[in-house]
C-alpha cells in the first residue's frame, strides 16, 4: 500500500472527537455507531476496539463536555453558570449528560465542581447541596435546549414568546441561589410524601 491507501489509524480520541462533530451535526437521536463509522471510513466493529459499547462512548462525551467546567473556586452561581454553558455548547449536550448521569455512567467531575464550590463558601452538607443543584442545572438545561430546538422546527405554539429562553436565565440563576439556600446551615430534611 502507498502512502496515500494506507488506512487512517484511529484511537479513542479521534472516535470520540467524531462522535461530539456528529452529536453537532445530527444531534443526539441520530449518533450512531454505523454513523461515527462511516464518518471515519472505517467498519462499527472496528470503533469496539477503543470503546466497548455505545453508552461507554456517550460517557466519555458527558465526561468531555463538562471537563471544560471550573474546579470550584469561582463560587456556586459562576461554577453552576459554567457548566450550563458546556451543556449548551453541544446539541442535545444536556440531554447527553443527563442521560449518562442518570444510568451512573463517567465520571462525577461536574458535581464534584458544584461541590468544591459549595464547600469553599461554607456549606455543611455540599455534597447533599451539589447533587441537587446539579439536577436542577440538568433539567433546566435540557428543558431550554428542548424549546430551543421545537423552535427552530417550528413546533412551538403560535402563543410561544418569540424569544423561546426570554428570561431563562434569570430563573437560572433563582433556582441555584434557592438551592444553595443558606450555606452555613445544613438542609432541611424532608420525609417523604404525605
Amino acid at each position: 500500500m502507498t502512502p496515500e491507501t494506507t488506512p487512517a489509524r484511529h484511537d479513542r480520541e479521534s472516535v470520540s472527537r467524531a462522535a461530539l462533530v456528529l452529536l453537532d451535526e445530527v444531534g443526539l437521536a441520530d449518533l450512531s455507531m454505523r454513523r461515527i463509522a462511516a464518518r471515519l471510513d472505517v467498519q462499527p466493529s472496528a470503533l469496539y476496539w477503543h470503546v466497548a459499547n455505545k453508552q461507554e462512548l456517550l460517557a466519555d462525551l458527558a465526561d468531555r463536555i463538562t471537563a471544560v467546567v471550573p474546579s470550584g473556586d469561582r463560587g456556586v452561581l459562576a461554577t453552576a453558570r459554567a457548566l450550563r454553558d458546556a451543556l449548551f455548547a453541544y446539541r442535545d449536550g444536556a440531554e447527553l449528560v443527563l442521560s449518562t448521569y442518570a444510568l451512573q455512567l463517567g465520571s462525577a467531575q461536574a458535581q464534584d465542581a458544584l461541590t468544591a464550590a459549595l464547600r469553599a463558601e461554607g456549606a455543611t452538607d455540599a455534597e447533599d447541596r451539589g447533587a441537587a443543584i446539579l439536577h436542577f442545572v440538568l433539567g433546566h438545561a435540557t428543558l431550554v435546549q428542548q424549546r430551543m430546538h421545537a423552535d427552530s422546527h417550528g413546533a412551538l405554539p403560535p402563543s410561544a414568546d418569540a424569544d423561546v429562553t426570554a428570561g431563562l436565565d434569570r430563573v437560572f440563576d433563582l433556582g441555584v441561589i434557592a438551592l444553595a439556600g443558606d450555606l452555613s446551615a445544613p438542609a432541611t430534611p424532608r420525609r417523604g410524601p404525605a
